[in-house]
């Protein structure tokens, strides 16, 4: 029971300690590509709150991991259309979304700025220019981000993308 114990520390601080230096997800875009105010805006759509960033961007531009991580997740829901979803370092869960197309596979490693995916116009993003969603789940709370804003309690398990380029 101890060596298991150790084991999780160990795990857990490792994963604490990678450093992320995170590159933006779609190849050739520059901070200009996004509206610096639609993280956490107020009022959007079935969500309520806008928990990432749209990088807008010509449909079947490529989409690039923003950092080295599993891959955990591919496949296709209602909002978001096709995603992909990557577990990098210090244990944030990057979430992209819209995507045309997916260019990896479930339990894949992806390497930070290789290839995934490409800009799209899936899920409820039909009809609207094409853009990749991104936004970053930390699975360690930060309770210095809580908020009265709407769903501002929600803001200590997000990070807002834009501040990790």
């Amino acid at each position: 029971m101890k060596k298991t114990l150790i084991c999780f520390i160990c795990l857990i601080t490792t994963g604490l300690i990678l450093p992320q230096n995170s590159v933006i997800p779609v190849k050739n875009a520059t901070k200009k590509d996004w509206n610096p105010y639609s993280y956490w805006y107020h009022p959007w759509g079935k969500s309520g709150v806008h928990k990432g960033i749209d990088i807008f961007a010509k449909q079947g531009t490529p989409v690039v991991s923003a950092v080295y991580g599993m891959v955990i997740f591919t496949g296709n829901i209602d909002m978001g259309g096709n995603v992909i979803v990557v577990l990098g370092p210090k244990w944030r869960v990057h979430y992209y979304a819209h995507l045309s197309e997916v260019d990896t596979h479930m339990l894949g490693w992806a390497g930070k700025g290789e290839q995934i995916g490409k800009v799209g116009t899936t899920g409820n993003a039909a009809g609207k220019p094409p853009h990749l969603h991104y936004s970053i789940l930390s699975l360690i709370p930060n309770p210095a981000e809580i908020t009265t804003e709407t769903q501002g309690w929600k803001r200590m398990f997000y990070v807002n993308p834009a501040t990790t380029f």
